[in-house]
């Protein structure tokens, strides 16, 4: 070996006293010879899809997307857990901090993609439509991390640009509002550049769908917190846009691990491809028939899960038990009344393993949660409660239909007051929804907000750990921005109380 290295070296040596020697291409692509083709901009955008895996891996002693399952009153925990006890809730809980950089690494990466893609040299996308596409796809990724900021912190750094210098690292937090402005914005662009539908092989990508089901739910939560009738009525025109979505007959295969992207599926972050096929986004770890690992991603539900390293696991609250008629066949498929688990992505045919990748995609967006946001619209905007009625009526006839001769939950009568449907369409997001990340808590929140309920004097979020519990609403409503935020970026600020 030695002369072989004393070789390399005399050369090295040699061609460092030459300086036509310096002027030479790196051994790998940089980013100015990089995106020269339109399969370098397929790799890009895959790239900021891929990034949403951060938000449901098991890191730091807890599963990140946890956040957005507590608090509420439908889930409570075994243990005490600042994120639903909220008297120990601090700038410097790991899970939040995790949560808060996951969202801000997929706005820069879709911040970056933006800027090539708006950049792409002439010739490079060869593909009819696809460079809009690509960029629709950008603004829908960074929308849904603005909508899930707004809703959790309501105020912080604004960024809408590839940072190119030291000086753009230390920006404001913008007022309150201002982030779901943005995801309203990025919605309605998107909803005009994104197809309706992929072909199978590219199943679960962004569609003009997603887009106008996003921008619906926004313009929904934006018009609740501000009482402006005119965000409903945009609101109920984003969902007339949705096509070809319906209701699944069976609403298990809503959570079923062989039974992803159906019909009733706006948008799920594609965990997993089926055998056989080129997998977008992360390893193939699809077992058919539903049976195989669940991985992290769900193991906050699951009994006896080795991953939780003694930390509290996640049930259903007594007061959702009790919300259930005992006929109504969702309850079982949503939680065992006995013990309180929640069945929802996990059954006994699918355990907790490798925390980094799963067998069942997360659904972020169903035509459930659309039909009940269009519901909610159309009383708010002034529509017509009987259609509004007939919306939730038609998530409650699949419940009913799912037992031969069902009977239960019976249709609402549409002669319901405005007041009366409202207040039957927040019970019906309690029921329908429950235990499904980004649901309960941003709807009492908005609804606080909003007048319509109050959770300062009362409200029952059922909790199993009433002496360790310390809501207090002036405080509580907004998480702490992270400790690392506000140390980094003097610019950030904190949210009042913390």
């Amino acid at each position: 070996m030695k002369p072989i290295l004393y070789t390399v070296a005399l050369i090295l040596a040699m061609s460092a006293c030459n300086p036509d020697n310096l002027d030479v291409a790196p051994g790998n692509p940089t980013e100015a010879s990089f995106f020269t083709t339109e399969q370098d901009f397929e790799a890009l955008i895959r790239g900021v899809y891929a990034k949403q895996v951060e938000l449901y891996n098991y890191r730091v002693g807890g599963y990140v997307h946890s956040v957005r399952h507590l608090p509420g009153d439908d889930i409570t925990t075994t243990g005490a857990n600042p994120l639903e006890t909220f008297a120990s809730l601090q700038p410097n809980v790991g899970t939040l901090t995790n949560y808060y950089v996951s969202l801000y690494r997929i706005i820069y990466r879709a911040n970056t993609a933006l800027d090539k893609i708006n950049t792409a040299a002439a010739g490079v996308y060869r593909t009819a439509g696809l460079q809009d596409r690509h960029r629709g796809e950008a603004l829908f990724l960074r929308g849904l991390a603005y909508f899930w900021l707004a809703n959790t912190f309501g105020t912080s750094p604004l960024r809408t640009e590839r940072l190119s210098s030291l000086d753009q690292v230390t920006v404001p937090s913008v007022a309150d509002g201002q982030l779901l402005d943005q995801a309203v914005k990025d919605f309605t662009e998107a909803a005009n550049l994104l197809p309706e539908t992929w072909d199978a092989r590219n199943a679960g990508r962004a569609t003009s769908n997603a887009a106008n089901g996003m921008l619906g739910k926004c313009l929904v939560f934006r018009g609740t917190i501000n009482k402006t009738t005119a965000d409903f009525t945009a609101a109920v025109a984003a969902f007339a846009m949705i096509r070809n979505r319906s209701l699944v007959a069976n609403f298990a295969d809503n959570f079923a691990a062989d039974r992803e992207n159906n019909a009733e599926s706006l948008y799920e972050f594609q965990a997993s491809q089926p055998p056989g096929t080129d997998n977008v986004f992360l390893p193939d770890d699809f077992e058919p028939g539903g049976v195989g690992s669940t991985s992290g991603f769900w193991g906050i539900f699951e009994p006896n899960n080795s991953l939780l390293f003694g930390a509290p696991r996640f049930i259903a609250t007594r007061k959702l038990v009790d919300a259930f008629d005992p006929a109504d066949p969702r309850r079982d498929l949503t939680l065992n009344p006995a013990t309180r688990d929640i069945r929802k992505y996990w059954t006994r045919d699918l355990k907790t393993s490798n925390p980094g990748a799963s067998a069942n995609n997360a659904r972020i967006l169903r035509y459930a949660d659309v039909l009940l946001l269009q519901a909610e619209a159309l009383v708010q905007s002034g529509g017509s409660v009987a259609d509004a009625i007939g919306l939730v009526n038609q998530v409650r006839t699949r419940a009913r239909n799912m037992v031969p001769g069902g009977t239960v939950p019976v249709n609402l009568p549409t002669t319901l007051t405005a007041a009366q449907a409202l207040d039957a369409i927040r019970t019906e997001r309690f029921l329908e929804l429950a235990g499904e990340e980004s649901h309960r808590w941003f709807d009492l929140r908005r609804w606080h907000r909003g007048g319509q309920i109050n959770l300062a004097s009362g409200f029952d979020f059922s909790s199993d750990q009433p002496t360790q519990f310390g809501f207090d609403v002036n405080k509580n409503l907004l998480f702490p921005i992270p400790l690392s935020e506000t140390d980094n970026n003097p610019e950030a600020k904190q949210n009042p109380g913390y």
